[in-house]
Order: C-alpha cells, then sequence, then structure tokens
C-alpha cells in the first residue's frame, strides 16, 4: 500500500501521509515516496501551493525503527551516502525535497509530530498545529541526533539554546508551546482548514513572484548583505517582464473584478 496518497484542487496539492495503524510512521519506501512525490510536484507548473497532513490520529510518529532496521544494515547505510548533484542523502532529501518545491508548503499538525515526523513538518513553509499535538525532536530518546536537514530547520525557526535543549533533551512539547517557540506558525481548532484558507490566499498572487520570494527568503536567509541585495535586484529584474506580474497588475487596477481570481499564466520557472 502507497505511504502517501495525493489529489490535486484548484491548483493545491493534498499531500497526506497514508499509514494511520502506525501513526504515519516512516519506512524506507516511505521516504522514497516522499522525496519522489516532492520532484514530482516540482514539475507541474500550474501547482500554486501544497498541503501535507497525516491520515488518522497523528501527523507523523517518526521513522518506524523495526521496520527500517529490519531491512539491514546495509540498506541503511547505502541511504547514509549523499547525491552530490543534490547535497544530500535520502534521508535528508526526504525532507529537504519539500524546500526545493517553488511553491508554498503548509504542514498541518495534529497529534504526534516526533523526530522525522518533525522534520517534514520543518521542511514546510507554514506549519498550523491542534493546540494539544505532541512535538519533539525525539531522536535524543534513541541517543540520536536529527539528520534528516532537521538541524538546519531548527536553526532557521528557533535561537541556538531552544534547539540546543530540545535536541539534547527530547521533551515534547504541546502545539501551543511548539508556536512559542518558533516551531510552528499557529495554532488551530481545523488546522486543515486554516491551511486551505493560506494556500486560496497565497493562490491569488502572481506564482512567479511567490516562488521568487521562496527562493530569496531561502536561499539568502542567513547570507551577507551585498549578496542579498544582488539577488533581489536578480530576481526583480526577471519578474518585472513576467507575463504574471501584468497579469497581477491589470487585476489589481480592473476594481470591476475585484473579487475575482487572476487567471495566471503556468508559472515562469519549474
Amino acid at each position: 500500500m502507497p505511504y502517501l496518497s495525493a489529489s490535486l484542487e484548484d491548483g493545491v496539492a493534498h499531500v497526506r501521509l497514508n499509514r494511520p495503524d502506525k501513526l504515519n510512521a516512516l519506512t524506507l519506501p516511505a521516504l522514497d515516496e516522499l522525496a519522489t512525490m516532492a520532484r514530482h510536484l516540482r514539475r507541474d507548473r500550474s501547482l500554486r501551493a501544497a498541503v501535507l497532513s497525516g491520515e488518522g490520529r497523528s501527523f507523523c510518529a517518526g521513522l518506524d525503527f523495526a521496520s527500517v532496521f529490519g531491512d539491514g544494515p546495509v540498506q541503511v547505510a547505502r541511504r547514509f551516502v549523499p547525491r552530490p548533484w543534490l547535497g544530500t542523502n535520502p534521508f535528508q532529501e526526504a525532507c529537504w525535497a519539500w524546500r526545493r518545491l517553488p511553491v508554498p508548503v503548509i504542514a498541518v499538525v495534529h497529534g504526534h509530530c516526533y523526530g522525522g515526523g518533525l522534520q517534514i513538518a520543518l521542511a514546510a513553509d507554514f506549519r498550523f498545529t491542534t493546540a494539544d499535538a505532541q512535538w519533539s525532536v525525539l531522536e535524543g530518546r534513541w541517543g540520536l541526533i536529527p539528520d534528516m536537514s532537521g538541524v538546519r530547520s531548527l536553526a532557521q525557526q528557533v535561537g541556538i539554546d531552544t534547539a540546543k535543549r530540545l535536541t539534547m533533551t527530547a521533551e515534547v512539547v504541546s502545539g501551543e508551546e511548539a508556536v512559542r517557540l518558533g516551531l510552528a506558525t499557529a495554532t488551530s481548532e481545523d488546522p486543515y482548514a486554516d491551511a486551505r484558507a493560506l494556500a486560496a490566499q497565497i493562490a491569488t498572487r502572481s506564482p512567479d513572484a511567490v516562488a521568487a520570494a521562496k527562493r530569496l527568503f531561502d536561499r539568502r536567509w542567513s547570507s551577507s548583505p551585498r549578496r542579498t541585495f544582488a539577488r533581489e535586484r536578480l530576481e526583480q529584474a526577471v519578474l518585472l517582464g513576467a507575463p504574471n506580474t501584468a497579469i497581477m497588475r491589470k487585476a489589481s487596477a480592473d476594481r470591476s473584478a475585484e473579487g475575482e481570481p487572476p487567471r495566471f499564466r503556468r508559472r515562469l520557472l519549474p
């Protein structure tokens, strides 16, 4: 049975982790599916957003250790080898592939969000969570560290002292506390509805501008001012001549069409 189920609605991909009997715990094939799905979506220039959620009682309870290590140490060892053209190994790419999407990715968290599941959530651009969800950098309980791109993601989301504490203690925090710490975007009684609403709102903006904003923030968040300014100029120069920018300007100026979403062309870049 596939680990993921997916559907496309009005330019928004709804991707669900689909192993509810195991709290959507991750197996080696599941990691491959996550990366493959992200690559597939990345090629779709009509895509406007992606929503990641989990079926059943949890978002994702992390790695299924019995399954992963039951495949044998050789299979696990092979997956530690990075692919030079990506800079990630298969464990890391299962999460980081979602960062490579040129559209916003929104994670919907309920129940457990542990270990590898937390790292998947952190790979999203936004995270809506129920107040009582359980978040944890759980790897510390097994004498491990987050190694599915989690260190980089934690560094971008929280202060270094908080990142160290969460990693060293493996403590479990509520969704409400996750928001306070910076792990999550907002709490919600219906996080899926809030994710859909945000995706619909962003879909009314130029897909080229949204993609450029994501690239600019992701690639230049910690770079020098000079490099950031250079990237700003490049992105803006491309946008000024893009057809979707003209469509957006016309829609903004046309008050008679207010309330109607602009009909954009396909996204400029894959």
